[in-house]
């Protein structure tokens, strides 16, 4: 039997034993998880246990980056500081729509791109931007994609960008560069969407939505939502002005840094242990997924259907790659969520590498099409979450076909960064 016989034979079984688990209506991770030993097996390494070691603590950075970030978000709001800015910018722009869509499209990108999950966003800032939307005289169909497409483009923004990290990590190459690069058509995407979805309405109904709104303590200033981020911002601006001279903190610390500091200038007193708890639980679904991404690709390197993969994606002709990214990555979000990323998206970057085109852009255009699939079946997590948050209770098809426009917008942005990647280097060094 041949290495790519025997390859083939491993990721047939994978893909079987994954959709098997799945008709049995388990979990994604528990899919992946067994496909990853199904594949094992297959390849005839039944149960190697330091391999199942080593990929669970593949992305432990990025878990720790997670729950410190998401910690500090969840305190945020706990401590009224979300409520405040709302509520501010309600009573402020509110005869100005263009301005109050704006802003309102700021605040949704912050705690996705802060975590790198959109469920984040969702849960954070979602309902509370759901009531302004409602009282500007926005369906709850058209609320409810403009936050879901939202929430999916802050997990593409910077700082955090999931897919972009553990491709980037897939290829040994450097998380650096990303900030423009993501930062650009994830703004220019998310005003674009808001603008299409949220511009027809009536004039903001400003007593009715602060009477909706959750009311800020009576002690919340600016000044106090604005430190923690500062000295988030500190941390980072340090290492960068004088990366030789400073100790390598690490992106959990300088979270958890921001998160004491909002517990130190918080105007009410936080139950610490409640939120914490609450928000392992809330990131569970996500760190079980990063977790069995990390053993299903350690089994497929162990195996060789990672380099099979890897093979198939250089041999095949350019064209068909580019015309089929608008499929291929938010139907393998929606099968695999973030393990598309290593999956797929280590292969496809070595192809861009190799073809000349500047892999950092053409990942960049590739992280912001990949959230789309977090609305498709069979996973749907934000999808349904989104729904659920804002209380639009029609066809989910509807909904789906709401969000068409905007996804279309976004997939040609993409595919133009992937393809023009080359002519968009620049955006690395600026």
């Amino acid at each position: 039997m041949t290495m790519f016989t025997q390859a083939a034979i491993v990721l047939a079984t994978m893909v079987v034993v994954y959709a098997g688990v799945r008709a049995l209506r388990l979990s994604t991770e528990l899919s992946m998880l067994a496909a990853a030993l199904g594949g094992a097996a297959a390849g005839g390494h039944w149960l190697p246990s330091r391999h199942i070691a080593e990929g669970a603590v593949t992305y432990l950075d990025i878990n720790l980056i997670f729950i410190t970030a998401t910690l500090f978000m969840n305190l945020l709001k706990e401590s009224g500081g979300v409520a405040y800015v709302v509520r501010g910018i309600v009573s402020r722009f509110h005869r100005s729509r263009a301005l109050l869509l704006t802003l309102l499209t700021l605040l949704l990108l912050i705690p996705g791109a802060l975590t790198g999950a959109g469920s984040v966003t969702v849960l954070v800032t979602g309902s509370m931007v759901a009531v302004v939307l409602h009282y500007m005289g926005i369906s709850k169909l058209r609320t409810a994609a403009i936050i879901f497409i939202i929430a999916g483009l802050s997990a593409a923004a910077p700082p955090i960008s999931l897919w972009a990290m553990m491709t980037a990590a897939g290829v040994n190459m450097p998380y650096v560069g990303f900030f423009w690069p993501l930062l650009i058509p994830c703004v220019v995407a998310g005003l674009l969407t808001s603008f299409i979805l949220g511009w027809k309405g009536t004039s903001a109904d400003l007593r009715q939505a602060l009477r909706e709104l959750p009311e800020a303590p009576a002690g919340m200033r600016w000044w106090k939502v604005v430190l923690p981020f500062t000295i988030f911002g500190a941390f980072i601006y340090v290492g960068r002005q004088w990366p030789h001279s400073t100790p390598i903190t690490g992106l959990p610390l300088m979270f958890a840094a921001a998160a004491i500091t909002s517990i130190l200038v918080s105007p009410v007193r936080l139950d610490i242990a409640r939120i914490s708890r609450e928000t392992i639980h809330q990131l569970l679904p996500l760190v079980a997924t990063l977790t069995c991404v990390g053993v299903l690709v350690q089994m497929m390197t162990l195996t060789g259907a990672r380099g099979l993969l890897a093979v198939a994606a250089v041999t095949l002709p350019v064209t068909v790659i580019f015309a089929t990214l608008f499929i291929v990555l938010p139907v393998s979000e929606a099968v695999l969520m973030w393990g598309a990323a290593p999956v797929l998206g280590v292969p496809l970057v070595l192809l861009f590498n190799k073809m000349g085109l500047n892999p950092i852009i053409a990942l960049a255009g590739m992280s912001v099409i990949w959230p789309l699939g977090d609305a498709l079946p069979p996973t749907a997590i934000i999808g349904r979450l989104t729904v659920d948050v804002v209380g639009y209770k029609g066809s989910y098809g509807q909904f789906l076909k709401t969000c068409a426009v905007p996804a279309v917008i976004i997939i040609v942005m993409g595919t133009l960064m992937v393809v023009y990647s080359k002519h968009l280097g620049f955006l690395t060094g600026i």
